[in-house]
């Protein structure tokens, strides 16, 4: 499977995935930078995490004005798989890729720590292999990672089974302390309807090495060269 990874201005968790897609699982990987308009055949577009134009006005809203995010959009639009990772989770919402909107955490602070997370959607090719019966440890870097929708949005989300992930405790058990930052039902990512855009808040390729200790989040990428490919 061919990834294209790419780099805003701010971005700095582009190398993680990189080398995530490249060195540890093998893959076909290709740089691409914001102001490119060739996808160069790419099966999936990656939006990492950082700070894209310095999170000025909000988080993702200038990204979204790039050139390659026509591109992008084009991609995702013909069927292509597109995923965005915490930043790039911010910049899907901001282009109309993915509902609703990442505010402000509720503490009006910048949490960087290990959560734990649920997947819940069965049909999205990223959570298809992942088991339900479990918690996986996966860590959060963000100052707005609140997502917020209407509640027409929030309920087309769980019937149509976009959600992704929620956050939960060690035991699995989704509750408002094991929220971090106040996600209207705990949601810590999200697909479209086609299923072929995802975005999540937590950083899967910073729990992917045994170097560090975690290697929750390989799962992620597994179940997506499964079912991506």
């Amino acid at each position: 499977m061919k990834f294209g990874v790419v780099t805003f201005p701010g971005s700095n968790c582009d190398q993680d995935m990189v080398y995530v897609l490249r060195e540890i699982l093998g893959q076909d990987v290709v740089s691409l930078w914001h102001k490119d308009t060739d996808l160069r055949g790419v099966d999936m577009v990656v939006l990492p995490g950082g700070f894209s134009y310095g999170d000025y006005l909000r988080s993702g809203a200038l990204a979204k004005f790039s050139p390659i995010m026509n591109e992008v959009v084009n991609h995702a639009n013909r069927g292509g798989y597109v995923m965005g990772i915490c930043n790039g989770f911010q910049i899907l919402t901001e282009s109309g890729l993915l509902d609703g909107a990442l505010l402000h955490n509720n503490s009006q602070r910048f949490i960087c720590k290990n959560v734990y997370i649920s997947p819940v959607s069965s049909t999205a090719a990223i959570t298809k292999d992942l088991s339900k019966d479990r918690s996986y440890k996966i860590p959060i870097a963000h100052g707005e990672g609140r997502f917020f929708a209407s509640d027409e949005t929030i309920h087309r989300l769980e019937d149509n089974d976009q959600v992704l992930f929620r956050y939960v405790d060690s035991d699995g058990t989704s509750s408002s302390e094991a929220n971090p930052n106040g996600s209207i039902n705990n949601i810590a990512g999200i697909t479209n309807k086609s299923k072929n855009v995802f975005g999540m808040m937590p950083h899967p390729e910073r729990a992917a090495d045994v170097h560090l200790n975690n290697i929750d989040g390989l799962s992620f990428f597994e179940s997506i060269l499964t079912h991506c490919s």
